[in-house]
């Protein structure tokens, strides 16, 4: 179970996020200005990486676009994944931290993929051991029982590919992160499965979309 402290970060995952979001494929443009409005946490069985989905608005008015950051993050460096750093942060009460594009982190991969056959459960961005029911799982009729293994990832327009094998599935199979979001849309009716959760907009309503899917 991940404890969430409330306590500070410096640099701020936001103050981060501003630098890192304008070097992605899948941004939209215009001046970073990213404002948290919503996600989820999962947990690592070993208690070791911290793991969550947040989403960020950027833009104001028509011209806001919300994405799907899922970020890891560790008291030790991930070997093999420099390229994979948002940066690194000052924690009030674990020290320092280096935060990780999650899409590229193994542990945070196993866990999605955890989270789609039915092994793990989404929890709320920001309370401890508190599962978040909105999030919402259509599971991969493909898909293994076991942990499963992150193999490579690719970036799209507007999505993350990452593939995954895991023992006694009957082959590899891809996680596509949905980076750019668009409210109203759900699991494809030709889609194997996938993930749909909720975000606030502006004007605080509350929308619902498709966070991942197997396709």
């Amino acid at each position: 179970m991940a404890v969430i402290h409330q306590t500070t970060l410096q640099p701020t995952k936001l103050e981060l996020l501003t630098e890192w979001l304008p070097t992605r494929p899948w941004y939209r443009g215009g001046q970073p200005r990213p404002e948290r409005v919503g996600g989820f946490r999962l947990d690592d069985p070993a208690g070791e990486v911290g793991i969550e989905f947040m989403v960020v608005t950027d833009g104001e008015g028509e011209d806001a676009v919300s994405y799907l950051v899922p970020l890891a993050y560790r008291g030790e460096p991930l070997d093999g994944a420099e390229t994979a750093l948002v940066g690194t942060s000052e924690h009030g009460v674990l020290g320092k931290r280096w935060i990780y594009d999650g899409a590229h982190d193994p542990v945070l991969v196993a866990q999605l993929y955890a989270l789609l056959t039915g092994r793990a459960e989404a929890q709320a961005q920001s309370q401890t051991d508190a599962p978040d029911h909105t999030v919402a799982v259509a599971r991969p009729a493909a898909a293994g029982t076991a942990d499963a293994e992150l193999v490579r990832v690719a970036e799209g327009p507007d999505h993350t590919d990452v593939e995954v094998r895991a023992p006694g599935a009957p082959a590899p199979l891809t996680l596509r992160i949905r980076r750019v979001l668009a409210a109203g849309t759900d699991v494809p009716a030709d889609a194997d499965g996938g993930i749909t959760a909720e975000w606030r907009r502006a004007d605080g309503t509350t929308v619902r979309g498709l966070f991942v899917v197997t396709p």
